[in-house]
């Protein structure tokens, strides 16, 4: 049997990291089984359906560098791969239910459902949902109804005794009782647009897939699915309900816990390579120690046995770790022309850059790298070598256990080291810093920190001799005299 998965998400919001860990997942799966890998693209709820969201989708997958075999741009033997210009099929297999007695029109209006909904809620009914009024209609009954002008929608019989059990790879066998599925839920609207539930089973079936990989969440939907397919005398595929992504506090990922579509994490600086290694290891993992694995590796290890049964929780600080560490594989070339467009828009180098800016960022990048977690940690950190930094509190300046006046004079200490930094290398001047200390009698550090401080405008930046070098020991020096003077106002 030739491995068929697909990824059919419903274009009415962005992409979000639940939503790409399961394409993910059935990308490599498909990959290492030597299958296909088949976008499809579920767009029957009009009302919440974008032009954007899908663009988002297309955009999300092109960043990733993750490619489907079949789809709507690629096209493929089981096309449409958009729901929308299939709906002759699903109407034909609604009529056949109907016929073969699986099926049924329901007349009830919005208001009678809303009605009875009220009702069972203040009754505190034990079942919830559809009464099940229109299925055992008579034939002048539906005529009547017919002759209103009311258009009905299409219902699937749910047998009323009985369970359904069926096998997922992950959870084992699981078994449901009839009476506790959603009575009779509705397979074809009024307007002639399929529910999930028939346009999934339909499409899953003659698209021949093989694999259904998609969230928990899904798994009370898997018995109605196995009673559909028997309906239609289908074999259905196997089934693998994938653990749920949960934030820290061990609620479902949402919001309240920070980004949560990949638009986000890729506006911020988050590079492909660590996004896919991260979110694959999330409910997955190879062995009990390895962590990093390339796109290429994924496509050749990833198995379904050894997912985790327990959900996988999202920490965003492990992720910009990841982020961090690709960073630092980055060739130097490679991360220029990935900070390039945070420093032209942040608006602190032209479009294209300059020739004096060029050279610039090919002396900054290298004292920059070990020290970015995201791509756009390059505009704060290197803030104070294109605009002045006047306007950070003078506390910044003042180390622990010293004052104003203190730190005054630890700048003027400073200073003449500062000015005569030109021809020193960086082991040079801090053998001339560490002499200071122990002249003065100041720890290294509180020597160190208001420099860099009044040179950067700020206590976290790259290494400060090589900042001064950038930026010039004139404009240090300035800078210097500045803050010393900011200090001695608040003395």
């Amino acid at each position: 049997m030739s491995v068929r998965v697909r990824y059919a998400p419903s274009p009415t919001g962005l992409q979000h990291i639940g939503g790409v860990r399961t394409a993910l997942f059935n990308y490599f799966f498909a990959r290492s089984q030597g299958g296909k890998f088949i976008l499809r693209i579920e767009d029957t709820d009009r009302e919440r359906y974008s032009d954007e969201s899908l663009q988002d989708l297309y955009d999300t997958f092109s960043w990733l560098g993750i490619e489907w075999d079949e789809g709507p741009d690629k096209g493929g033997d089981f096309g449409p791969y958009i729901q929308s210009e299939r709906f002759d099929l699903y109407r034909r297999y609604a009529d056949q239910l109907i016929e073969e007695g699986k099926a049924y029109k329901c007349y009830c209006t919005p208001e009678r459902l809303e009605s009875l909904r009220q009702e069972q809620q203040k009754d505190k009914n034990a079942h919830q949902g559809y009464d099940r009024h229109c299925r055992d209609l008579t034939q002048a009954q539906r005529d009547e109804y017919e002759a209103q002008g009311i258009k009905p929608v299409v219902r699937f019989k749910i047998p009323l005794e009985g369970k359904t059990i069926f096998h997922d790879v992950l959870l084992g066998d699981v078994k449901r009782k009839n009476s506790d599925i959603s009575p009779d839920p509705v397979l074809l609207k009024s307007d002639g647009f399929p529910t999930y539930h028939l346009a999934n089973i339909i499409d899953d079936h003659h698209m021949e897939i093989t694999h259904i990989m998609r969230a928990q969440e899904w798994l009370p939907s898997g018995p109605l699915h196995i009673l559909l397919y028997q309906a239609f005398e289908w074999e259905p595929p196997t089934y693998c309900h994938l653990p749920m992504v949960m934030g820290k506090d061990g609620q479902k990922l949402s919001k309240r816990h920070g980004s949560t579509s990949l638009r986000d994490f890729i506006a911020a600086g988050y590079l492909p390579e660590a996004i896919i290694n991260y979110i694959s290891l999330i409910g997955w993992s190879y062995d009990d120690s390895r962590e990093f694995f390339e796109k290429e590796d994924l496509e050749k290890l990833f198995v379904l046995e050894k997912l985790n049964k327990a959900p996988g929780v999202f920490d965003y600080k492990k992720l910009e770790w990841f982020n961090g560490q690709y960073i630092r594989k980055l060739s130097d070339d490679d991360l220029k022309a990935r900070i390039i467009p945070y420093l032209r828009d942040s608006g602190n180098i032209a479009d294209p850059p300059t020739a004096e800016q060029d050279r610039m960022l090919n002396d900054l990048i290298p004292i920059v790298k070990e020290r970015l977690k995201l791509l756009s940690d390059i505009v704060p950190m290197t803030a104070f070598l294109f605009s002045d930094i006047k306007g950070y509190p003078a506390e910044e300046l003042i180390p622990k256990k010293l004052d104003a006046a203190g730190t005054a004079a630890i700048l003027q200490l400073g200073k003449p080291l500062i000015a005569g930094m030109e021809g020193k290398d960086d082991e040079v001047l801090e053998e001339e810093f560490k002499q200071l200390s122990e002249e003065s009698g100041y720890k290294l550090g509180d020597l160190l920190a208001p420099l860099r401080v009044a040179v950067t405008g700020s206590r976290v930046s790259p290494p400060l001799f090589a900042s001064i070098r950038l930026l010039g020991t004139e404009t240090a020096l300035l800078r210097i005299d500045d803050a010393a003077a900011m200090l001695e106002q608040n003395q």
